[in-house]
């Protein structure tokens, strides 16, 4: 009987991609769905990044590009690193991918044989431990929950750590909570991993420029944690980016070293016009980050404010990153006559019919008790999607 690999057997697709087909589909019957489920800045890319790409065409970037990136870009990332985060990275420790998912991919694919086991906090973005399961390993899930603000401690992290353990993931502003570590956290984080041999820190800092408490803080800046830690990051959050397929990752020049030899058989140099706006974006204007930062910052304290008027709701105030995770479990149990709720993908299903809100269930993200908002989208939509998610909670008993 014909079959696909056992690889790709283990795997589980995509449940934001999911949400927002349905969603899709249901807007192609003429349905009005307000789409919160995909985390993607409702901004368009600046225009002096879309010029650099133009011009990048006109001047005849169409061809293979090198494997780790063109070397004007790599040393862009180099004093971005320096200048904003205090971190010296040559740029031969800097590789440019396909968009950031790659890069986290690639870092897992490069330090994860089968058997070795990595600590992912829960709730994770969804793709974690699907990548970890492709490389063969083993994804240990330590649960940060509701009431200590989706974040893990230095015990939890100590008490997860086994001789097979090899890498951490870390994602700071959190994908899919919001939940931000401040420097303090993340150096009594350091201090654990530091203490066991060969344990490595994959740090997801995508949603670094979308943050709320006023500066960001990685763990790559602790002494002795540069050597263990690879910074994955890229240009589709803070710039609008996200179909131009650019990220990055920061590391030890033998990791790097790795990475290119895995992107250098299976997908080759990004192209050439992306690496080129990318380059504009970076050595350009910064005010259009902190513009769409503090529209961010607005949205959420409305998204905050709508979500704790709804019976039944709780929720924490994000302090990064476009997403609200409210506690829905309340809800369990419930029925409006017709759907009963069992669950968060229960719930996020019934918003979607119901009230024609799409939304994710937290069991994707491994926290079976909330659901994911996604607030990378208008005020106006923010506002009613709110009002009918307030109404169709009220029908549930």
């Amino acid at each position: 009987m014909a079959q696909l690999s056992a690889r790709l057997n283990r795997l589980a697709p995509s449940a934001t991609l999911a949400m927002s087909q349905k969603s899709n589909e249901m807007k192609a019957q003429g349905i009005d769905v307000i789409n919160m489920s995909v985390g993607e800045p409702d901004f368009m890319t600046p225009e002096h990044i879309k010029e650099a790409g133009k011009k990048a065409i006109t001047d005849n970037y169409s061809k293979y590009s090198p494997v780790p990136g063109y070397p004007a870009l790599r040393n862009a990332i180099s004093n971005k690193l320096k200048n904003e985060n205090n971190l010296d990275y040559k740029a031969s420790e800097i590789i440019v991918g396909t968009g950031g998912k790659q890069g986290v991919c690639n870092t897992i694919m490069a330090l994860v044989d089968e058997g070795d086991e990595v600590i992912i906090p829960a709730p994770y973005w969804v793709s974690y431990p699907q990548m970890v399961k492709l490389a063969g390993g083993t994804p240990v899930i330590v649960r940060g929950g509701f009431e200590q603000d989706f974040k893990i401690t230095p015990e939890q992290l100590e008490a997860a750590i086994t001789p097979k353990t090899r890498m951490l993931v870390l994602c700071s502003p959190s994908n899919p909570t919001g939940s931000v570590y401040t420097q303090e956290e993340l150096n009594a984080l350091a201090e654990v991993v530091l203490k066991h041999e060969d344990l490595y820190v994959l740090a997801d800092e995508i949603y670094e420029h979308i943050n709320y408490i006023g500066s960001h803080a990685s763990i790559a800046s602790y002494p002795g944690m540069k050597e263990r830690t690879c910074l994955c990051n890229g240009v589709s959050k803070a710039y609008a980016m996200t179909g131009w397929r650019l990220g990055w990752v920061a590391a030890p020049e033998w990791i790097i070293k790795g990475i290119n030899k895995l992107q250098g058989q299976y997908t080759s140099g990004t192209c050439d016009v992306s690496q080129m706006a990318a380059l504009a974006a970076y050595e350009g204007p910064q005010q259009c980050v902190e513009d769409m930062r503090k529209a961010f910052e607005r949205r959420r304290d409305l998204i905050v404010k709508l979500a704790k008027e709804i019976p039944g709701f709780e929720v924490n105030v994000p302090k990064g990153a476009f997403y609200l995770f409210p506690k829905i479990s309340s809800f369990f149990g419930k029925s409006n006559g017709t759907t009963t709720i069992n669950n968060s993908t229960d719930f996020a299903l019934y918003l979607l019919e119901e009230a024609h809100v799409a939304s994710v269930g937290g069991d994707a993200f491994g926290d079976p008790d909330c659901f994911r908002m996604s607030y990378a989208t208008s005020d106006e939509n923010i506002v009613e999607a709110l009002r009918r998610i307030k109404e169709a909670v009220a029908k549930l008993k």
